[in-house]
């Protein structure tokens, strides 16, 4: 039997290269020239059929195995954040504002790992691997749509027909060593929203002759909190945040307008529907009551990401077998963390799985998307371990 295990030890030297070039040079959504360029070279290299474009920047490798069957498409996010690096790391950001603070170069890493383990086991393969490095997984980036609906319109989910889905994240919540495979919802659905109310300016002396925009808009940020405190049953869930509010430009000036952004965040269908309902009419009612006209906007940025109880169940014996000494975790971990691999999953079977990645001991803690976010690399070999197994074990 293949030991996956053993064979990621030993490129994790390959692998940790990989991920700290990445690191050096991070590039932002629908920007991952460089990156992909790399993926798309590397992949080439190793004799696996490359298609790049796919969703403006992702690139797709197929590997065929030497007996017809199913195809299996493993997901890695390649783009960074919008960051300003803290870390002091050897391999820090070069780019200016721009940092993987999620993980992704890892990730990345992980894949072309993936793909050289993989590739020598081709002739063990009953199907197909599709290797999908997807452009901009942390939001639309200025395009109408994330990163893999992108890649989905592009048609990456077909030519061949994708038949199962695995994806991964390396995970700082949690120490190295730690593995959770779970079945049903992993990550939640998430929404973007933006408010718009239009008052009526004036001297900040005289506030009756105006219509406060900035007193509508507080009065809308904490009537929002009551949604998920009274509407919402206390053993469901449900997040809404407003992240951002601008209005004003002066000490003494009532402004005319504010604007106020955010997310929701849901797991359940009907509770979704009523969230929005209770913020629309909230919101909606508290601008009319203080005399503002609104503008609500809101965009679904991606579905629950759920996992397949079948795909789940094998990928949960893989992960036993590979790491005989690790206490698999197979709770239903949830994070109201959202993942637009939710739309791939809302088509095509799949299991999403979490890798620990944290380490204390060498302060590398920090909580994903801060300034000195880094993981323990040696999360790297559990996670091309693991993914490279599961896929072997799908296509069996």
């Amino acid at each position: 039997m293949t030991d996956f295990l053993n064979e990621a030890k030993a490129l994790f030297p390959y692998t940790q290269a990989m991920r700290r070039d990445f690191h050096i040079h991070p590039e932002l959504g629908f920007n991952e020239i460089r990156t992909g360029g790399i993926v798309a070279i590397e992949l080439e290299a190793l004799g696996i059929e490359v298609t790049k474009g796919v969703g403006k920047t992702g690139v797709v490798g197929l590997l065929e195995g030497a007996k017809p069957g199913p195809t299996i498409l493993l997901r890695f996010d390649m783009d960074a954040l919008p960051i300003t690096e803290d870390t002091n790391a050897e391999y820090t950001s070069t780019n200016p504002g721009v940092m993987h603070a999620c993980g992704h170069d890892g990730h990345t890493a992980i894949g072309l790992t993936v793909a050289k383990i993989l590739n020598q086991h081709k002739n063990e393969l009953a199907g197909s691997v599709k290797f999908c490095f997807q452009p901009s997984e942390e939001g639309f980036n200025g395009q109408e749509c994330g990163g893999a609906e992108m890649m989905i319109r592009d048609g990456v989910l077909d030519g061949p027909e994708v038949d199962k889905t695995l994806s991964l994240h390396l995970w700082n919540e949690k120490p190295l060593g730690w593995v959770n495979v779970a079945r049903g919802p992993v990550m939640a659905g998430a929404e973007q929203f933006t408010i718009k109310l239009t008052g009526k300016g004036g001297h900040g002396a005289a506030p009756h002759t105006t219509i406060d925009p900035v007193v509508a808009a507080a009065q809308i940020v904490t009537a929002l909190q009551t949604i998920a405190a009274r509407n919402v049953a206390p053993l469901q869930a449900a997040v809404i945040s407003v992240t951002t509010i601008h209005s004003g430009t002066a000490f003494n000036i009532i402004p005319q307008e504010a604007e106020l952004t955010g997310t929701i965040r849901t797991f359940d269908l009907t509770v979704r529907k009523m969230v929005l309902e209770r913020f629309d009419q909230i919101v909606r009612g508290i601008a009319e009551t203080m005399q503002c006209k609104v503008e609500i906007n809101v965009q679904r940025v991606t579905p629950v990401v759920s996992n397949d109880a079948s795909v789940a169940a094998k990928v949960q014996e893989t992960a036993r077998r590979i790491f005989p000494k690790t206490e698999l975790d197979t709770s239903s971990y949830l994070t109201m963390g959202a993942e637009d691999m939710g739309y791939m999953q809302e088509k095509v079977d799949g299991c999403y799985f979490f890798i620990g990645s944290n380490n204390k001991g060498k302060n590398l803690d920090y909580g994903h998307h801060h300034p000195k976010f880094d993981f323990d690399e040696e999360a790297l070999i559990n996670g091309a371990a693991l993914i490279s197994a599961a896929a072997a074990d799908l296509l069996k």
